[in-house]
């Protein structure tokens, strides 16, 4: 080892993003990522009045409240899904379900950008599974099969069970 080749300092901003990689690491971060995201356009679009000229076109319909109510539960399933990953599965199904709902209450789900976003997070907040850390994946033992195909004595292949021959 040369002169050259020291450690270097670890920058407050190197630990927080390491700390931050390993705290996404430990949960479905990407789900509730566009879940979370998913809430705001449901709640914003069909409160929204747009502009076109002197034309005011207001997309709020009779069921705004409803709109407001799926995007408030998408912003509150995307916090779950970040917070609690033991409910990730709950927290994953009830995102895909308002998201359903919400092509029929909040504007075909707000123009399909909050229907899209909900869908894909809760699909990936279902789908994620935490993961084993490398040295105890490695370090415990694999199970042997159940049944192996072996050759016997007189070279005819058979299935075995625990060393006992099928006849």
């Amino acid at each position: 080892m040369s002169v050259d080749t020291r450690p270097q300092q670890i920058s407050s901003f190197g630990r927080a993003r390491r700390s931050f990689r390993e705290w996404r690491w430990q949960r479905p971060f990407w789900g509730g990522l566009w879940t979370l995201l998913a809430g705001f356009p449901i709640m914003y679009i069909p409160y929204q009045t747009m502009t076109l000229g002197d034309l005011h076109i207001r997309m709020a319909t009779t069921a705004g409240a409803g709109s407001l109510i799926i995007g408030v539960l998408l912003v509150v399933l995307g916090l779950t899904l970040w917070f609690q990953q033991q409910s990730r599965i709950f927290a994953g199904v009830a995102a895909i379900l308002l998201a359903l709902v919400s092509l029929v209450v909040s504007n075909f789900g707000a123009f399909l950008i909050g229907f899209l976003l909900a869908l894909v997070g809760g699909a990936l907040g279902v789908s994620w599974a935490p993961g084993r850390p490398a040295a105890a994946a490695a370090a415990r033992p694999q199970p042997e099969p159940a049944v192996s195909l072996s050759k016997d004595d007189n070279g005819a292949t058979g299935a075995t069970d625990g060393g006992h021959r099928a006849d």
